[in-house]
């Protein structure tokens, strides 16, 4: 059987930049063994599969894989991948703005893409479930060692280490600055001891200095448990650190917005533009978008 697929950097508005993913967007007859062969034949962080929907308001499903195990929902194949099926067709545009509702794992994503023409140009995703907090129960002096740092390297006050989800869970650690967040290099050894079978396993490290002036965050996050050194764009990661962010403005209502550079320390810039709607303190919707660059297309045989 041969299976087309295409990858693009995700998160980027150039080639080499963002986070790569693999498509496939006719999948069917595909076992679930395959897709987890193909996904570490392509080695990325994430290769997704795209296959008929299962309710008459989805557009597709989709499974995605890392190189470790199949998940139930990543940002950065969600935005790639609606990108990708209005790029060649296979979901038409509708408009300036088209909108498509991508069945995961986690359930229904809804997703807007633009477009300037017939071409699109941005999507953005909107979390599918609201943002779950975990106090994280570890002492900061591990922590800190974990990822080859101090505790003086750590924000403090409100900032607090903590877990959230909004689909997938993330250890947040705020840093105080850039230079501690480019020291940072998690210890596999460490890690597998606090974090490798809590709730939330995936670390992401961040501070408020970023290099990008429309930005207002600069991130790394680590994911040994996807099989996943370090990441250079984590749309997931980045919905729940709006959840974290947001949390922290009780006293607001409106649209909160932030830019978040990642992928720097690794060469791979990403930006990623994050919204939260508020009202009277509480969140109420979460969307997390940015451009894509289509890099290659080609034929699998199997």
């Amino acid at each position: 059987m041969a299976y087309r697929f295409y990858t693009l950097d995700v998160f980027s508005d150039r080639p080499f930049g963002g986070n790569p993913l693999a498509v496939l967007p006719q999948a069917t007859g595909l076992t679930t063994a395959q897709m987890q062969q193909i996904t570490r034949e392509f080695n990325l962080s994430e290769t997704v599969f795209v296959l008929p929907p299962e309710t008459p308001q989805g557009a597709c499903r989709l499974r995605i894989f890392t190189p470790g195990q199949e998940v139930a929902f990543a940002g950065h194949p969600t935005v790639g991948t609606a990108f990708l099926l209005t790029s060649i067709g296979q979901v038409p545009l509708t408009g300036s703005e088209t909108t498509l509702i991508l069945e995961e794992g986690v359930g229904p994503v809804p997703v807007v893409v633009r477009a300037e023409g017939d071409r699109p140009v941005f999507s953005q995703l909107s979390a599918a479930q609201p943002p779950d907090f975990m106090a994280v129960d570890r002492d900061l002096g591990d922590l800190a060692a974990m990822v080859g740092l101090e505790p003086e390297d750590f924000l403090g006050g409100e900032w607090e280490p903590e877990g959230v989800s909004c689909g997938m869970a993330f250890c947040y650690l705020p840093l105080a600055n850039r230079s501690a967040l480019v020291r940072a290099q998690l210890y596999r050894d460490r890690w597998q001891d606090l974090l490798g079978s809590s709730p939330f396993p995936h670390v992401y490290c961040f501070c408020f200095e970023p290099e990008d002036p429309s930005c207002s965050v600069r991130s790394r996050m680590f994911a040994p448990a996807l099989g996943i050194t370090e990441d250079p764009a984590t749309g997931a990661a980045a919905t729940a650190l709006a959840g974290y962010l947001a949390r922290r403005q009780p006293h607001t209502s409106g649209t909160l917005r932030w830019g978040v550079e990642q992928g720097v320390e690794m060469g791979r810039p990403s930006f990623l533009a994050v919204e939260a709607d508020q009202v009277a303190g509480q969140t109420t919707a979460i969307r997390v978008g940015g451009r894509s660059v289509l890099i290659s297309e080609g034929t699998l045989y199997l």
